[in-house]
């Protein structure tokens, strides 16, 4: 019956005239076909994921979760998108068009997308250095976050924060110093709480950042003061260019709240780590303050722009992990085998996401830079001008909210 209706449609859409229009012909064999195939495609289905080993917890996230197509397709252009951003950041650096610090997030990118797609716009979240993705899912779009990084007037911090200090509504950086946005992130939570608003305070950091003693005593008072807090450890095994076994006695970081409850997740897979995120923040918002969330994922990249990244690890490595669960594939695999999507249509995403790229890629190139006098803008908010100082006493740069 299908089949009748659309050869019907075909034969009414083409029309008398159709001969005498080149490529009519070919053009509604292809609306046909598209409709054909999104008749076919399921609303939804559901996967297993992998259980979360848990700390000081009696249950954790479900095993299992729901996929609908809409949000599929979301998410695979989301993480493409950030995939692409990072490559092209990699190429324009080498190209020595972007500058100074930057620390690339390819590979990592089901851990960003994950948590944004479990919380609320209004909830908060505060991260270490390596931030393009988490400005981009805050929010920020990807031409504001290219011109920041080429140092252009129309990014996203003016062209005045580069790599590590990215800036969007309810999202504090991007944080250069090592751990120290972990106690600030805790503040955040605490305002939270003190204004009586039912949002939470995403707190990210490194392996490499978990064995510094700031956030140790940042466990503390959030566990006294039952702050809405979810500690948020990205564990991409690798601490700059030293492995988690070299440099930690214990490398569960789950537990390293002790008296804070925490869940293992695995990092890869984009349904664990937002089901495993809902779980956390459910568990904050009822009150029983903060918990801790360790992401098990991996960077593809090196740990900045001078860190070549194979002089501790092989590149057989990266390609085991790139094969076996690269968490696009992983996500774009599911969603063709179970008729969520189709080889066509995710062709289609990858291409315009490719555009997007391209097109801010050549806004970031283009764009001006800031001019000289507005260098000391943006100090304070909606405060009066005023002077400061340049890199000598007889500069003056005056500073406009």
């Amino acid at each position: 019956m299908r089949k009748m209706l659309l050869a019907a449609l075909s034969r009414v859409l083409q029309g008398p005239a159709a001969a005498a229009r080149p490529g009519a012909v070919s053009e509604v064999s292809r609306v046909v076909v598209a409709s054909r195939n999104y008749a076919d495609f399921a609303s939804e289905a559901t996967f297993d994921i992998k259980k979360c080993d848990l700390h000081r917890l009696e249950e954790g996230p479900p095993v299992t979760a729901v996929l609908t197509r809409e949000e599929g397709l979301h998410y695979y252009k989301t993480m493409q998108t950030i995939r692409r951003m990072e490559l092209k950041s990699d190429q324009l650096y080498k190209q020595k068009i972007i500058r100074g610090f930057c620390h690339l997030y390819d590979g990592q990118e089901a851990c960003c997308v994950g948590l944004e797609a479990a919380i609320k716009s209004t909830d908060h979240l505060i991260t270490a250095y390596r931030a393009h993705g988490y400005a981009y899912t805050r929010g920020t779009s990807v031409r504001e976050i290219l011109a920041e990084l080429t140092g252009r007037k129309g990014g996203c911090a003016k062209g005045k924060g580069g790599s590590m200090h990215m800036y969007a509504q309810n999202f504090y950086g991007g944080n250069g110093i090592v751990g120290a946005q972990v106690p600030l992130g805790a503040g955040i939570a605490l305002a939270c709480k003190y204004f009586g608003k039912d949002e939470i305070c995403l707190t990210l950091y490194g392996d490499g950042a978990a064995n510094q003693g700031q956030i140790f005593e940042t466990y503390n008072m959030a566990a006294l003061w039952k702050l809405p807090c979810i500690f948020i450890c990205e564990n991409n095994r690798y601490g700059m260019g030293t492995s988690v076994e070299r440099a930690a006695a214990s490398t569960d970081y789950y537990k390293r709240g002790d008296y804070i409850p925490g869940i293992r997740v695995d990092g890869m897979d984009i349904l664990c780590v937002r089901e495993a995120t809902k779980f956390a923040a459910e568990h904050c918002r009822s009150g029983k303050g903060p918990i801790l969330m360790e992401l098990q994922t991996y960077r593809y990249h090196g740990h900045s722009m001078s860190d070549p990244g194979i002089s501790y690890r092989t590149r057989e490595e990266i390609q085991e992990v790139r094969s076996k669960s690269d968490p696009i594939t992983l996500l774009k695999d599911r969603m063709l085998n179970n008729s969520l999507s189709s080889v066509e249509e995710l062709k289609e995403i990858d291409v315009e996401v490719r555009k997007e790229i391209e097109e801010a890629a050549q806004f970031a190139t283009t764009d001006p830079e800031p001019p000289l006098e507005e260098l000391g803008n943006h100090i304070y908010k909606n405060e009066p001008p005023f002077e400061v100082r340049g890199p000598s006493q007889w500069i003056k740069y005056k500073s406009v909210g």
